[in-house]
């Protein structure tokens, strides 16, 4: 998979260059790299996916970035795999639940499937470089993890972005910048 540089645009509605206040007359959109440095430091995402009735469905998971998209794994019989079977779109979520500090991001696309044994490879290495001993250690919370993918019991899914958006809270300065692939 290729990493693309999106188009990258404030959205000057949702951001303190609409209303200034004090601080915030120079505000400037979110830059791609550290919306991406951002995503290889985080430990918890938010996956929402749609069930076939149309409902809604979020749950939390670990995810990782690699090679200009987002990977998660899930088993087979969890909700969020039936519900890609039947709806591949969907959008990851990560950031800091203040007003007055860090970057909310939310990317959105379509989920595939990593069935490729060496892609499976990279991706399992990018997941124990972002978890270390999380993944690693017998005793991590997901150890055993890359085993479960190469044998089938996991699927492996790629989001690559069609459109992502980051959300800045520094103080009373706010940002909001979309990245349009």
């Amino acid at each position: 998979m290729t990493a693309k540089q999106p188009k990258t645009e404030l959205d000057a509605r949702y951001s303190s260059a609409l209303h200034p206040r004090p601080g915030a007359e120079d505000v400037t959109a979110t830059d791609w790299a550290e919306v991406q440095r951002r995503l290889r430091a985080a430990e918890v995402f938010w996956i929402t996916t749609v069930r076939p009735d149309g409902r809604l469905h979020v749950t939390p998971l670990i995810a990782a970035w690699h090679d200009g998209a987002l990977h998660f794994s899930t088993g087979r019989a969890e909700q969020k795999a039936r519900n890609l079977a039947g709806n591949p779109q969907c959008a990851l979520t990560t950031g800091q639940a203040s007003l007055s500090e860090g970057l909310d991001i939310v990317v959105e696309g379509r989920a595939e499937q990593v069935t490729d044994p060496a892609r499976q490879d990279e991706v399992i290495a990018a997941f124990e470089e972002q978890y270390g001993e999380h993944v690693t250690s017998p005793d991590g919370l997901f150890f055993g993890f890359g085993d479960n993918i190469r044998k089938g019991g996991d699927l492996l899914f790629a989001v690559a972005p069609g459109t992502a958006y980051g959300f800045g809270h520094d103080g009373q300065v706010f940002s909001h910048t979309r990245y349009t692939f």
